[in-house]
């Protein structure tokens, strides 16, 4: 399983890497969302610092529908998801790799937004540990959804569409707890910042679990 995690998460990095996609296309389009709610709070600073994390994520998330669409999407011509589905791939391991190739792409992100942040809503950093440990599982709970989720909706034609209605709400503890998580990071709540990183990693594993167990059945019936 882990063999073939391997193989196609090198597979969909390879894609992108020669595509540029995300480099060219999500990129910009993640920097452009975090300045349009930079002006739409310009007028309160101290509202928009506190902001901040939410809107972070919120950029996150948008990025991580076109992620999980642009996975999915690459396979859909030629005949390469019955490829994939004849090639003797562990299930496990295919959903895994594909995670892992979302996650990669998404983290690369998150630095590039996590450094708009800091110069468009002057955030400053309180705890680094919590805030990378905060990132690395809620990215890992939002790729392994997304790829769940993904792979449900590829052979349907209303895709594009149906997959941020069935994601959306099944992440939305994520997006709560990685920005109540972040808030403590940046100093912004008194609270203890890892109890949400705690609800992170449980929403990561359950995923993870869900996942390694029904992408196989779920790449059948699509």
């Amino acid at each position: 399983m882990w063999r073939d995690a391997v193989l196609v998460a090198g597979k969909d990095l390879r894609i992108e890497a020669r595509s540029r996609v995300t480099t060219n296309q999500v990129a910009p389009y993640a920097l452009l969302v975090l300045l349009l709610f930079g002006i739409a709070f310009d007028q309160n600073r101290g509202l928009l610092a506190e902001a901040a994390p939410g809107l972070f994520w919120l950029a996150v998330l948008l990025c991580a529908l076109l992620g999980v669409q642009r996975s999915f999407a690459i396979e859909g011509g030629d005949g390469a998801r019955d490829g994939l589905r004849l090639s003797g791939l562990d299930p496990g391991g295919v959903f895994l790799g594909k995670a892992a190739a979302i996650a990669a792409e998404l983290l690369g992100l998150e630095v590039l937004l996590g450094a708009g942040t800091v110069v468009l809503f002057g955030t400053r950093l309180h705890d680094p540990l919590l805030l990378v440990v905060c990132a690395l599982a809620a990215t890992a709970g939002l790729s392994a959804a997304g790829t769940v989720y993904g792979v449900m909706a590829a052979g349907l034609r209303v895709r594009e569409t149906l997959l941020p209605l069935l994601l959306m709400p099944v992440v939305a503890p994520v997006l709560l707890g990685a920005t109540e998580g972040w808030r403590s990071a940046l100093g912004q709540s008194a609270g203890s910042g890892w109890r949400w990183s705690a609800l992170l990693g449980c929403f990561a594993v359950l995923y993870l679990t869900i996942g390694v167990f029904a992408f196989g059945p779920l790449l059948e019936d699509g």
